[in-house]
């Protein structure tokens, strides 16, 4: 080969490399929620891929369902219109159906308690591949709170459940099933279209976290609020593979590295936002409801009676949540 044509391939070469390396990606990060432990991940994301890529990664963050409802995100991102969505983890099950494993009562005893089992690296690994069938993977997984129920009839004993239409975090068995158990009617419905619902009592209550509660001023609509024992909202954040793939091995990592960093950084935040919220929910008016020790058995017990023929319909839950209670018991101190 003349000189010149070796000289003319190099050059080639350099170019290209130098293109793709100056190359740049948007993110785009969509929740329907707002001022939570889920944008505080999303802004330390954001912080610390944008540095450790010198800018070749731009991550936008879009709170409050501003790319739409819930099943529109989930949806856009497993089409890759969007990068990453952190919905709760019920409202991913059309996408695969191992994340009810999430809403399992008696998992977790409290916040600090789940934020243990989701960085336990059985765990990561164990959960790597939700999603993976359907163009997407979890990033990291946020404990977002107790799981609270909000209705116009408070909830002060296992019997008040009864004959109440209560919105739940998605349509699967494990959401569906231990409501049915306590006599009430499970209703799935996206965070957007709740709080119009509960304005005309289409539905008598429904369960998110206390921030959610605070952060939308449910305060103005019922008083009552009560901790579901022992069971708590999961957050995964997931991201479209095809993408990750897209950014080349370096920024891949880079991604992955500062999305787990991310998760540990909010863990304290999580804790103190969930405490907040209680308080704040008080200040306003509102009544913060503890089972008796006795009605929380009985809860736990009625519940917690679905699982075993829920869990062995399918091998692929029945794995995720025996790696869930393995790792509880290691990091349960």
């Amino acid at each position: 080969m003349k000189l010149a044509q070796v000289l003319a391939l190099s050059a080639a070469a350099f170019l290209w490399t130098t293109i793709a390396h100056a190359q740049t990606f948007t993110m785009k990060l969509s929740s329907p929620t707002v001022n939570d432990v889920t944008q505080e991940w999303m802004k330390a994301f954001k912080t610390g891929v944008e540095a450790r890529s010198n800018g070749r990664v731009k991550v936008e963050i879009y709170p409050a369902s501003q790319l739409g409802q819930i099943p529109a995100t989930v949806e856009g991102t497993a089409m890759g219109t969007i990068e990453v969505v952190a919905p709760a983890s019920g409202f991913l099950i059309g996408l695969e159906p191992r994340f009810q494993v999430f809403d399992a009562p008696g998992l977790f005893k409290d916040m600090a308690h789940a934020q243990r089992v989701f960085a336990d690296p059985e765990v990561r690994k164990q959960l790597a591949s939700l999603g993976a069938k359907k163009g997407v993977e979890p990033l990291a997984f946020l404990p977002h709170g107790p799981v609270m129920l909000l209705s116009h009839k408070p909830i002060r004993a296992v019997s008040d459940f009864k004959g109440q239409k209560i919105r739940v975090l998605g349509a699967a068995p494990l959401q569906i099933e231990p409501f049915k158990k306590l006599g009430a009617a499970p209703i799935s419905m996206p965070l957007g279209e709740v709080l119009s619902a509960m304005q005309n009592r289409t539905i008598d209550g429904l369960v998110a976290s206390t921030s959610v509660f605070t952060a939308f001023k449910y305060y103005d609509l019922a008083k009552g609020l009560t901790a579901l024992p022992s069971t708590f909202i999961v957050v995964p954040a997931m991201a479209n593979s095809a993408f990750l793939k897209s950014l080349g091995p370096e920024l891949e990592a880079v991604v992955r590295d500062e999305a787990f960093k991310a998760q540990q950084q909010v863990a304290k935040f999580g804790v103190e936002d969930s405490e907040k919220a209680v308080g704040l929910w008080k200040q306003n008016g509102g009544e913060n409801i503890v089972l008796p020790e006795a009605q929380s058995e009985l809860y736990l017990k009625e519940v917690k009676s679905v699982l075993p023929g829920l869990l062995s319909a399918n091998a692929a839950i029945k794995a995720d949540y025996d790696a869930l209670s393995a790792a509880a018991q290691r990091t349960n101190n």
